[in-house]
């Protein structure tokens, strides 16, 4: 029979200050998860949308990118799909890589969209609309990144206490 001494196990204090703490961390968790799936729904309803078009090379796709910026008709269908890819990357649960990748590859798109249309001449109203997008991916980028780290702390409050648990 293992016997645990006092003086190695963890027992956390119950004051009405640690539980009232304890439901501000949840509620602020909570809100942090509601936020980032509103943008990254909204972000990735965007970025769908723009995607399904060139992946099957609408006339619209076509009319945009080749003949309004020069892009080769094959390079259309190959960045729809990597849309494609990135969104599903993106509301996959896990994956913290390549859900990484993803945000930087969407962003690089989104970029290199708003930088082609200025290159291209076009006026500010055809290239002001892709602050909507580029805002909707640092929002949701922002609110990922603060879920990992609001999740991070209270799994490693979890690890020490294993760790004290096992130590004893």
């Amino acid at each position: 029979m293992i016997k645990i001494s006092n003086s190695n196990y963890y027992k956390p204090q119950r004051t009405k200050q640690n539980i009232h703490q304890h439901f501000e961390k949840l509620a602020t968790m909570k809100k942090t998860k509601v936020l980032y799936w509103t943008f990254t729904g909204l972000f990735a309803f965007m970025m769908l949308g723009s995607a399904i078009p060139d992946v099957f090379s609408s006339t619209e796709a076509v009319k945009g990118m080749h003949d309004g910026l020069g892009y080769p008709l094959y390079f259309i269908p190959f960045i729809g799909v990597a849309k494609v890819l990135g969104v599903i990357a993106i509301l996959v649960p896990g994956f913290p890589k390549i859900k990484e990748w993803a945000y930087a590859g969407l962003t690089f798109d989104l970029i290199g969209a708003t930088f082609s249309i200025i290159a291209s001449g076009a006026p500010v109203a055809n290239w002001a609309f892709m602050i909507l997008p580029l805002s909707m991916a640092f929002c949701s980028y922002f609110f990922y990144c603060k879920k990992l780290s609001a999740g991070s702390v209270s799994n490693s409050k979890a690890v020490n206490v294993n760790r004290n648990l096992a130590a004893a």
